[in-house]
C-alpha cells in the first residue's frame, strides 16, 4: 500500500497552464495532495507541444501533471464560475496563473475569494506581477531569461549572450510557489486564515543571479558569458582530458591540491600564480593550460571515478541517455513508471512519508465525473462549460462494465 504522503490532507485546485503552476501542483499531489487540474476548454497548450507522444499527449504535458484528477471547465460563463467556487468550498490551495485581471472581471479576484473563502491560500503564478511598468505583460520562461539577465552571462566566452538549455524560471519560480504556498499553510495553522501567494517569472529570474549581482554590487562590474568557468571560483570549468571533456568543480585550496597530486602535478600548488583561489582566478587561463597538459594521460569516466572518491568533486559531462541508465540515478528512484507512463522522480526525499506515484497525467477532463459526484454538482446544470464530459461518463460507464465483469467473473 502507497504512503499517503506528507500533504494526504490537502486539496489543492489546479487551475493553472503550461509550467510553472503545473509543476507546483505536481510536487504537492508527489506528496500526497488531493490536486484537480482543470483546464480551459481547449485543454492545456502543452498537450499539443510533440513530438513525442502518449495516446495523443505531448511528453511535455506528460512531465508536469501525475498524481492530478483531471477536469474541463469554461470559466468565462457564469456558470463555470459557479462550479469553480463550488469547488473551492473544500480546498485548501487554489493555483492560477490567468492573465492578470481576469478573475477579477469575475468577480473571483484574490480579495472577493478570501472574503468567500477566509482559509484558502490562492497561489498565483505570473510573469511580471500585478502592477509597476511591466504590470500584468505576459511572460514566457525565455523571454524572461533574456529581460531579467539570465542570457547575458550565459553562454561562450566572447560569444553572444545564450537561452539556458531548460526552462530554469519557470521551474524556479513552480518551486518557489510551493515553498509560498507551504508558508501559507504553516501560518494558517495559527491563524486561521488563507492568503494570497505569488510568484513571479521575473522575480524568481533576478533572484537566480548568484553571484553576478552581489559581484555587481561590489565591483560595480557588468558580468558577460564567460562559458563553463565561474567567475568567482578557480579551477571550475570543463578541461579536456585523453576522452571526453571532464567538469572541475574545486571549491578550496585542499581540493586543488588533491587534483595536482593525483594528476601527477603536485607542484601546482606551489606556484605562486596558483596559491589561492585569488591568484588562479587571475591566472585562469595558464592554470588551464598546465591542468590540461596532465589530463590528457587520462580516460574521463576512470579519472572521475577516482577524483570524486578522493573528495574532488567533479564529473563526466554526460548525455541524457547516460543520465537516464546511470546506476545511482535509478537507486535514487529518480525515473518512475506508472503503467506506460514514465516520469521523473522527486527529488525531495522523506524519511517517514515519502513521495509516492499513484497516477499518470490525466487524460482530457477524464475525472469529470467522479468531481461533480463529491462536490454534489447537476451534471445537466453545468453540461455546457464542462467540455469533455461526454468522453468522462463514457469513460466512467466502461470502467463500470469492466469493474462488474471482474466481480463476476
Amino acid at each position: 500500500m502507497l504512503n499517503p504522503g506528507s500533504l494526504s490532507n490537502l486539496k489543492v485546485i489546479d487551475a493553472s497552464r503550461v509550467l510553472g503552476g503545473p509543476y507546483c501542483g505536481q510536487v504537492l499531489a508527489d506528496h500526497g495532495a488531493d490536486v484537480i487540474k482543470i483546464e480551459p476548454p481547449a485543454g492545456d497548450e502543452t498537450r499539443g507541444w510533440g513530438p513525442p507522444f502518449l495516446h495523443g499527449t505531448a511528453s511535455y504535458f506528460l512531465g508536469l501533471n501525475r498524481n492530478k484528477r483531471g477536469m474541463a471547465l469554461d470559466m468565462a460563463q457564469p456558470a463555470g464560475q459557479e462550479l469553480l467556487l463550488a469547488l473551492l468550498e473544500t480546498a485548501d490551495v487554489f493555483i492560477e496563473n490567468f492573465k492578470t485581471g481576469t478573475l477579477e472581471r469575475w468577480g473571483l479576484g484574490s480579495e472577493d475569494l478570501q472574503r468567500r473563502f477566509p482559509r484558502l491560500v490562492h497561489c498565483r503564478v505570473s510573469g511580471f506581477g500585478a502592477d509597476g511598468p511591466m504590470g500584468g505583460m505576459p511572460g514566457y520562461d525565455a523571454a524572461i531569461q533574456a529581460s531579467c539577465g539570465i542570457m547575458s552571462v550565459n553562454g561562450e566566452l566572447g560569444g553572444e549572450p545564450l537561452r539556458v538549455g531548460l526552462p530554469v524560471v519557470d521551474m524556479v519560480t513552480g518551486l518557489n510557489a510551493v515553498i509560498g504556498i507551504l508558508m501559507a499553510l504553516n501560518e494558517r495553522a495559527t491563524s486561521g486564515k488563507g492568503q494570497f501567494v505569488e510568484t513571479t517569472l521575473y522575480d524568481c529570474g533576478v533572484s537566480l543571479l548568484h553571484p553576478h549581482l552581489p559581484n555587481y554590487y561590489l565591483n560595480g562590474k557588468v558580468a558577460k558569458p564567460s562559458g563553463n568557468a565561474h567567475p568567482n571560483i578557480c579551477p571550475y570549468d570543463t578541461f579536456a582530458t585523453g576522452t571526453e571533456p571532464i567538469f572541475l568543480a574545486v571549491g578550496n585550496h585542499r581540493q586543488f591540491t588533491t587534483l595536482c597530486k593525483i594528476i601527477g602535478r603536485p607542484d601546482l600548488p606551489d606556484d605562486p600564480r596558483f596559491v589561492s583561489n585569488g591568484e588562479r582566478n587571475i591566472n585562469r587561463d595558464a592554470l588551464k593550460v598546465e591542468l590540461e597538459k596532465a589530463l590528457a594521460a587520462f580516460e574521463c569516466d576512470a579519472l572521475a571515478d577516482q577524483l570524486i572518491k578522493a573528495g574532488v568533486p567533479c564529473g563526466a559531462v554526460r548525455t541524457i541517455d547516460q543520465v537516464v541508465a546511470d546506476a545511482h540515478t535509478q537507486h535514487r528512484e529518480m525515473v518512475v513508471d506508472v503503467g506506460d507512463y514514465r516520469g521523473t522522480g522527486s527529488p525531495i526525499k522523506l524519511s517517514r512519508t515519502p513521495a509516492s506515484y499513484r497516477m499518470a497525467p490525466p487524460a482530457f477532463a477524464e475525472h469529470t465525473t467522479e468531481i461533480l459526484d463529491e462536490v454534489k454538482a447537476d451534471q445537466s446544470r453545468y453540461r455546457d462549460v464542462l467540455p469533455g464530459l461526454e468522453d468522462a461518463l463514457k469513460g466512467a460507464l466502461e470502467d463500470t462494465v469492466v469493474s462488474t465483469k471482474t466481480r463476476t467473473a
